[in-house]
Order: structure tokens, then sequence, then C-alpha cells
């Protein structure tokens, strides 16, 4: 399993815009092959903090997300209201009890 997390800071006034750019591409993402969790956040501590959590069955699925359409369409968005690059760790993981 590949666990992406992704953070990036955006002016207080694009908080909103920002976080429902990416809750209006959930269920698109959601849908694609291999996605098993896609949640997009705003940090409790940092307002200005926006956040993805991403869980992909395999590499393979999460390159297929990253070259869709819908990844440009919304990365797009983001990056014009980025103050900093954003951070992006990505895992590979076992489950080890669900």
């Amino acid at each position: 399993m590949l666990i992406a997390h992704v953070t990036f800071i955006v002016a207080q006034e694009n908080t909103g815009k920002a976080l429902g750019s990416l809750i209006s591409a959930s269920e698109q993402v959601r849908a694609m092959p291999g996605c098993i969790l896609f949640i997009p956040f705003q940090d409790a501590t940092d307002p200005q903090k926006i956040g993805i959590m991403h869980e992909w069955e395999t590499q393979q699925d999460f390159d297929g997300y990253t070259s869709s359409e819908e990844f440009t369409r919304v990365g797009q968005v983001l990056r014009s209201m980025m103050l900093a690059p954003p951070i992006s760790q990505r895992f590979d993981a076992t489950l080890l009890k669900a």
C-alpha cells in the first residue's frame, strides 16, 4: 500500500477555495482504480495549512492518479494559491491490523 501526505500553505483568504477544490475532486479521485482513501483537510492548529491524505493499493495506481486530468486540473488551481512549494511525503506501508 502507498500512503501519501501532502500539505501546503495558502493565504488565509484562499483556504476555503483551496479546500473546496480538493473536496470537489474527492468523488472522482475516490472512484479511481486502487484508491483506498482520499481525505482533504485543513490543519486545526494552522488554518492556512491545507492537506490531503491518500492511500493507494499500489504505486502504479497512485501514478495513474498523478497522471490524470483531474490531478492536473486541481493542481493548476492549487498551485496558483500556494505561498510555498508543497511538502509531499510518500510511504510504502503494510497494514498490520484492520
